[in-house]
């Protein structure tokens, strides 16, 4: 959304100005647009008015905007001033192989649960790239993952209320990669695992490629119906259980902590292993009391953990948090599938979770703001779809009238826009009343796709009939 930015916000952003002060200025501007404190397509304050709060003459804020648009980091609209870009300009950060026209350019994609990089983050890995060389003169493989990041982890956990030593911290290659870790350490060819419905289908086909037999137990709109849980539990005798208790994917559900002793004790009584992704943890979004760890309520819990959803996707470094005892066994399994992350992330993410936002509270701000944008909304242009605005998490699962999220799924494609129908997330069929609406774009961007979804409901005119489209989810 275009607009101006207040001259004493880039002026506190700024700083200190480095010698000399043309240069100086431009190299702050450039850094706090890529790291994103200063939103893309705002227009920068004039010439005239900068100088001035920063004590610098106009000639020098003249020659930084010459210098901030000969490097990418803006552009000049005639009769309109200097406005913020990025080098290559904002599409270049989309790869659009995945939406079902690749080629055409206009297509909105809310399949995507995963938003756009954390504020600060160019800065954690311009100073995880000076880091970098101390680790160079070694063969650069650490399986489990640097020191340094298994011990943040752990501390986070402490903090949490949970103890943890950094020894019981495996680091992978993404949450995925975590679960799949865990799969092939806990099962084997028909093994049985139990899963909500929904949930995020990603970790079933990891599930199901080590072998195990799904079963699946249906998680209410408005809650987890822990009945059909426990008797799940008692009558399965699974193995293990994949679990999102925090902010669950699709339905931004979240456990409470009696809800969690609760089942804990069914997984003790089960001899069952819960698997518990905690991906959106971080993600809470309201001023209320948060529950401790599921491993807090479940000693053998194995927790997945993740830097893409509270930092950014493109951060591919993901962690175990296994109980003592277990660490072989978990080792083995990690090794199976790769010899560890990279260096450069595992450094940017010691970075990020050891520095002042390293609870994300700027990415919260954020998608708050957003998801209130898109929920206001939907209730007003569709006032009939049904939905709770989740605590917490990066999407609305949104009901509708009648079971034709499908169709309006395709309906939405012819104009332009890319939704995820519930079958997607239905590991055993079914969901088709639902749609999963991620708030994880600008809010301008989410308020024109209400207004698409608004003429796509509309256009649909009682049809059922039409089969579901082939989603290929990555978040």
């Amino acid at each position: 959304m275009s607009g101006s930015i207040p001259t004493s916000r880039v002026a506190n952003l700024v700083g200190e100005i480095p010698a000399p002060a043309f240069s100086g200025l431009a190299t702050r501007l450039a850094s706090v647009i890529a790291d994103g404190l200063l939103p893309l397509d705002q227009r920068l304050p004039s010439e005239r008015d900068l100088a001035t709060a920063l004590g610098l003459s106009r000639t020098t804020v003249t020659r930084a905007y010459g210098m901030l648009r000969e490097a990418g980091y803006a552009a000049a609209r005639q009769g309109s001033g200097t406005w913020t870009r990025v080098p290559g300009g904002p599409a270049r950060g989309h790869d659009r192989a995945l939406l079902p026209q690749p080629d055409r350019a206009s297509t909105m994609d809310l399949s995507c649960a995963a938003p756009a990089a954390v504020p600060g983050l160019a800065s954690a890995y311009a100073a995880a790239a000076a880091a970098l060389p101390a680790y160079l003169t070694g063969h650069g493989y650490f399986p489990l993952g640097l020191p340094e990041l298994r011990e943040a982890i752990a501390d986070r956990y402490r903090r949490r209320g949970l103890p943890t030593s950094s020894d019981q911290v495996l680091v992978t290659s993404g949450a995925i990669a975590a679960i799949a870790a865990a799969a092939q350490a806990l099962l084997g060819p028909g093994d049985r695992v139990l899963v909500e419905s929904p949930v995020y289908p990603n970790a079933v086909t990891s599930l199901r490629r080590a072998g195990a037999r799904v079963v699946a137990v249906p998680v209410d709109p408005d809650g987890w119906d822990l009945d059909a849980m426990e008797a799940s539990l008692r009558q399965a005798a699974p193995r293990a259980a994949y679990l999102i208790p925090d902010y669950q994917n699709p339905t931004g559900l979240l456990l409470n902590d009696d809800q969690r002793d609760r089942l804990g004790a069914a997984l003790a009584r089960a001899r069952t292993v819960a698997i518990v992704d905690e991906s959106h943890a971080d993600l809470h979004l309201e001023q209320l009391p948060v529950p401790a760890p599921m491993a807090a309520h479940s000693s053998s819990a194995i927790t997945v953990g993740g830097s893409s959803k509270a930092f950014w996707g493109g951060l591919r470094v993901g962690w175990l948090r296994v109980p003592h005892g277990r660490q072989q066994l978990f080792t083995r399994a990690r090794l199976g599938l790769d010899l560890g992350a990279p260096i450069l992330e595992q450094l940017v993410l010691t970075e990020l979770l050891t520095g002042p936002d390293g609870d994300a509270h700027q990415q919260r701000a954020r998608l708050r703001a957003q998801r209130d944008a898109l929920a206001g909304a939907l209730a007003e242009r569709l006032p009939d779809w049904r939905f709770r605005v989740p605590a917490g998490g990066l999407s609305l699962w949104c009901e509708l009238p009648r079971p034709v999220a499908a169709a309006l799924a395709v309906e939405c494609e012819r104009r332009g826009l890319v939704i995820t129908p519930g079958s997607v997330f239905a590991p055993e069929g079914g969901l088709a009343s639902f749609v999963r609406l991620p708030y994880t774009r600008p809010e301008a961007d989410l308020l024109a796709a209400v207004d698409v979804l608004h003429t796509a409901w509309t256009a649909l005119d009682g049809r059922h009939d039409v089969a579901d489209p082939v989603r290929i989810l990555i978040a």
